[in-house]
Order: C-alpha cells, then sequence, then structure tokens
C-alpha cells in the first residue's frame, strides 16, 4: 500500500462522513441518531459529519426493517456510495426486522439486501449506544489499518 492510499484511508478513518436513511422506522431511532449529533452528545467529536448524498458518504446508517417498497431504493444508494463503504444498523427493526419480522411486506434486517458492518440493538437504541458502535466500528477500522 502507497503512501497516498495510507493517507486516503487516515482521512477516512479520522474523519468519516455519514449518511443516515430511514428505511421505514417509526421515528425513534431516527430522534436519537440525531441526539448523538447534537452538541449534548457530540458523535462529531470522532470527526463524523453528516451528508446528504451517498456520493460523499463513508458510512451509511440505517434505521428501520427493509420492506419490499424500499430494498431496491436501500440497495442503490448503497451502490452509489463510493469504496471502502460501511453500514451501520441502528435499533432492533434494522438489526432484525424487530416486531415488524414476519409482516407481508417487511423482508427482515438490513442484512437481507446490503452488507452490514455495525449492529447497533435497541429499541430505540440510546445515543451513547450509537456514539460507541460508530467509535467500536472506527476503532477496528484503525487496528484494520495498523495491521497492513
Amino acid at each position: 500500500m502507497g503512501i497516498i492510499e495510507k493517507a486516503v484511508n487516515w482521512g477516512r478513518i479520522k474523519s468519516p462522513w455519514i449518511l443516515h436513511f430511514n428505511t421505514g422506522a417509526c421515528n425513534a431511532c431516527d430522534i436519537e441518531i440525531l441526539a448523538a449529533l447534537t452538541p449534548r452528545y457530540d458523535l462529531e467529536r470522532f470527526g463524523v459529519q453528516l451528508k446528504g448524498t451517498p456520493r460523499h458518504a463513508d458510512v451509511l446508517i440505517c434505521s428501520g426493517p427493509v420492506t419490499g417498497q424500499v430494498a431496491c431504493r436501500l440497495k442503490r444508494v448503497y451502490e452509489q456510495m463510493p469504496e471502502p463503504k460501511f453500514v451501520v444498523v441502528v435499533g432492533t427493526c434494522a438489526c432484525s426486522g424487530g416486531v415488524f419480522d414476519g409482516c407481508y411486506n417487511v423482508k427482515s434486517g438490513i442484512d437481507a439486501v446490503i452488507p452490514v458492518s455495525a449492529y447497533i440493538p435497541g429499541c430505540p437504541a440510546s445515543p451513547m449506544a450509537i456514539i460507541d458502535g460508530v467509535a467500536k466500528l472506527l476503532g477496528s477500522l484503525e487496528a484494520k489499518e495498523a495491521k497492513q
């Protein structure tokens, strides 16, 4: 791995840009994700910045179960993200389908459509749990980078 690639990877780990995507949640997890970005919990201390387009995002944060209507849209958003890309699922519904699992239009959790890097369970997941999950993801990426 050349010095340019190492510098790019260092920048991605130290300043990840995230995209929030709601696949049909009840909005409780969405509120907690946004609360984690406020100054009270300060997810930005890890360099995290919320982006509005998948073409600029490194991390996709998803909440809610995957329905038949949103599965193709979720996959399209994931495919528009540049490599390397990571997916963090927040909430029980996003992890496994939650109480909606088995409904006629619910496929299951996010991992039924796209690969997932980190799971943050809870109904709803607290801002502290979201920060912990993102910090552990960044820590594992940093450890992986150090091995190379």
